[in-house]
């Protein structure tokens, strides 16, 4: 039995006939009839009777009637329930991220959430070192995941989990400052393509960045260091012997003024290839429906704009030609 068939039973226990519930619920009488035919067939007693020229309730009926009513409170509680937690700012949001756009973002956002005025989000934050295939999976433990991918690899599975974009975002060559090529405006793959390099483990963008430099110059990558946290690769890069593939928005904070790498270390464009990645947020469909998860990721897409915008006047990652 479906509650709505509880529901027509119900009216015509309090109005005495099928015209009355067909009038009441905006239905045809025809419709009536056929869902208490419906209903009767999922009973083994009668449930209503003819009295006269009108319908009423058996005494089984009344008692089905009379349970149906608790049925379709509960169901106005649950929607409401439901409701609330849609609409409830003040909930709680799990934001998982990888490593740079955890140190990117994580603070940033908590001091903007914490800055808003009430109603806000309470945000949980989680770091998650994964490959790119693995992103769209985590959305079943968090309710927005940071993700990325190389503009060619396969697009993420939209079936599964709805996509906010939030930057294309640039990998840079970083030379020690005083790098025979750090006099170049722009870096080519055959300029770099048999350097020494320090880069993530496979299944990452840097390493896919470097496979193509490989790729199209014909030369096996020299590769010293497997390293996934772009700070540890900038300080080898600092240290003098080994380049590296930075992403210009996220690895900022490792080059910002008063960071130990100021001045150490510079970033260099690579032309003739490319070297973007996508960073998007991925979240389970019915998680967007909650004012509170928009409302982060709202927050996240302004501070996106605010990392570019710094990257692109040279405030966070200097030197970028």
């Amino acid at each position: 039995m479906e509650v709505h068939q509880l529901q027509i039973l119900r009216e015509l226990g309090e109005l005495g006939s099928v015209k009355a519930v067909a009038e009441t619920l905006l239905v045809t009488p025809s419709a009536v009839s056929q869902q208490l035919a419906l209903l009767q067939k999922s009973v083994q007693v009668p449930l209503t009777r003819k009295d006269g020229r009108n319908l009423v309730l058996t005494d089984a009926g009344a008692v089905l009637a009379k349970a149906g009513a608790g049925v379709v409170a509960a169901m106005a509680d649950a929607r409401a329930a439901i409701g609330a937690y849609h609409d409830d700012e003040n909930a709680e949001v799990s934001v998982c991220g990888f490593h740079s756009a955890g140190q990117a973002l994580f603070a940033p956002l908590a001091a903007a959430v914490d800055r808003s005025p009430e109603p806000k989000p309470r945000v949980l934050f989680a770091d998650e070192d994964v490959a790119q295939q693995d992103f769209p999976g985590l959305t079943a433990r968090y309710d927005v995941v940071l993700a990325h991918r190389m503009d060619h690899s396969p697009p993420w599975p939209t079936e599964q989990v709805a996509v906010i974009p939030l930057a294309n975002e640039p990998l840079d060559v970083a030379l020690p400052d005083g790098h025979r090529l750090a006099a170049k405006a722009h870096l080519t793959p055959a300029d770099v393509a048999t350097e020494r390099w320090v880069t993530s483990r496979p299944g990452y963008s840097p390493a896919d960045v470097l496979a193509a430099i490989s790729a199209v110059t014909s030369t096996p990558s020299n590769i010293a260091h497997r390293i996934n946290d772009y700070s540890t690769a900038a300080s080898l890069v600092a240290a003098g012997g080994v380049l590296a593939l930075l992403p210009r928005y996220t690895a900022g904070r490792a080059l910002a003024q008063g960071s130990p790498l100021q001045g150490t270390l510079v970033l260099r464009t690579l032309k003739g290839l490319n070297t973007r990645r996508r960073i998007d947020i991925l979240a389970r469909p019915e998680n967007l429906k909650r004012r509170s998860v928009m409302a982060v990721c709202e927050r996240l897409q302004a501070l996106m704009v605010e990392l570019e915008s710094k990257a692109i006047t040279g405030t966070v990652a200097p030197n970028i030609r």
